[in-house]
């Protein structure tokens, strides 16, 4: 008995495991926290499990086309010239079981053997595992918090060589809940439009989990380069949607169509009533989305106030999503027991087993100075999950 290579080399999502491990303490017996999985604690909106009830007793319960229910792709395109100013026709969009599909599509649709990715990090998980799993590198051009997780365009064209094929990143971004606003964009767009052949892929998907004064700006705003930019987004987080799975791209129409085919392969369409709602979500009611937001910024700051009073915490100021992705490298070196916490998978162990909150190593996500907390729980949770991380980290010698 034996599985494939790919499959041999391929990580485990660090976020899920996370997860995982805290729902085993929990049937313990142990009352766990967890600030790992990026799933909003907000029921989805009524009205929208309300579209999808009327669809289910309309009959949408049958197989949908491939790139999804035209009404849904009318319903995003009208979306991205309403709030991004962008022009797609339903042709260029394709519905996906999730994002990660949406990204996995792409992927595959795109990529040689030998092709190299750019990816900013810290990244989300599963792009470079992706990425990976159609033969082409994963290329890092890496921040620090100290720069707020930016990028700097020096690096970018530095990293830029005759085999790169994509540049890959996320706005808001997580593990690090940054937003690029237009002016910082600009001197990346330069760089790349010295490069025509290489398509930039923006994931998008925290585009209504924003706090930054401007608002969320797409890359795929820059003319110069917009007949190469795909913008992956979707109903997880902005409508907290986490379980209907469903994304969707926007993308040039060759693109569009190419990942068609291969979704053709894998899953065929979206769940038909789930497509019937997310087209709902969109063009009703937004409120519960601003509401939600703004419980959110509350959160990020009360988590930053809270981790700033923890000794060797280094926390800087992120504009959106429902990260923090501290940086407490300060603790490498510091002992329990007989242990020594010598890095972020080290911390985030020595955590959930001494005070029961999961939180995610930054290693997962390329940065291993830092550790994911997700505020995407009660304040009381919050507060309480700080309360024992302080403790734990009071406790090292």
């Amino acid at each position: 008995m034996y599985v494939s290579d790919r499959l041999k080399n391929m990580a485990e999502s660090a976020t899920i495991k996370m997860a995982e491990l805290a729902r085993e303490l929990k049937k313990q017996g142990h009352e766990v926290i967890s600030l790992s999985l990026g799933e909003p604690d907000f029921d989805t909106p009524e009205h929208i499990k309300s579209a999808a009830t009327k669809a289910l007793n309309e009959g949408y319960t049958k197989y949908t086309p491939v790139p999804g229910l035209l009404e849904l792709r009318e319903a995003i395109s009208e979306k991205l010239q309403r709030d991004n100013g962008l022009d797609y026709a339903s042709n260029q969009i394709v519905v996906s079981n999730g994002a990660k599909q949406s990204i996995a599509n792409l992927s595959l649709s795109l990529l040689n053997e030998g092709d190299d990715v750019i990816i900013f990090a810290p990244y989300w998980v599963s792009y470079k595992e992706i990425i990976r799993l159609s033969g082409a590198n994963p290329i890092f051009v890496d921040a620090k918090i100290e720069h707020d997780f930016k990028i700097n365009a020096v690096d970018l064209e530095a990293a830029i060589t005759d085999k790169t094929r994509l540049v890959l990143f996320s706005s808001p971004c997580n593990p690090t809940g940054m937003v690029y606003t237009k002016k910082e964009f600009e001197p990346i767009v330069e760089v790349l439009e010295k490069h025509p052949n290489i398509m930039v892929a923006s994931d998008e998907i925290y585009e209504y989990i924003n706090f930054s004064e401007e608002g969320h700006c797409s890359i795929a705003s820059f003319e110069s380069i917009a007949d190469r930019c795909i913008i992956i987004n979707g109903f997880s987080k902005g409508f907290s949607m986490t379980g209907w799975r469903l994304g969707y791209m926007a993308a040039p129409l060759w693109v569009a169509k190419a990942c068609a085919k291969m979704q053709g392969q894998f899953t065929s369409g979206a769940n038909a009533y789930g497509q019937k709602a997310a087209a709902d979500a969109l063009l009703s009611d937004m409120s519960p989305t601003k509401i939600m937001n703004e419980a959110f910024r509350k959160r990020r700051d009360l988590v930053i106030a809270l981790l700033k009073e923890i000794d060797g915490f280094k926390v800087n100021h992120p504009e959106g999503a429902f990260y923090v992705f501290p940086d407490i490298s300060a603790l490498y070196g510091k002992k329990y027991a007989t242990k020594t916490i010598r890095n972020s998978a080290d911390f985030c162990e020595y955590i959930l087993n001494k005070v029961h909150v999961a939180i995610v190593a930054g290693s997962a996500f390329g940065a291993d100075e830092c550790v994911r907390i997700a505020y995407s729980a009660s304040e009381v949770q919050l507060r309480e999950a700080i309360r024992r991380i302080k403790k734990a980290v009071d406790a090292l010698v």
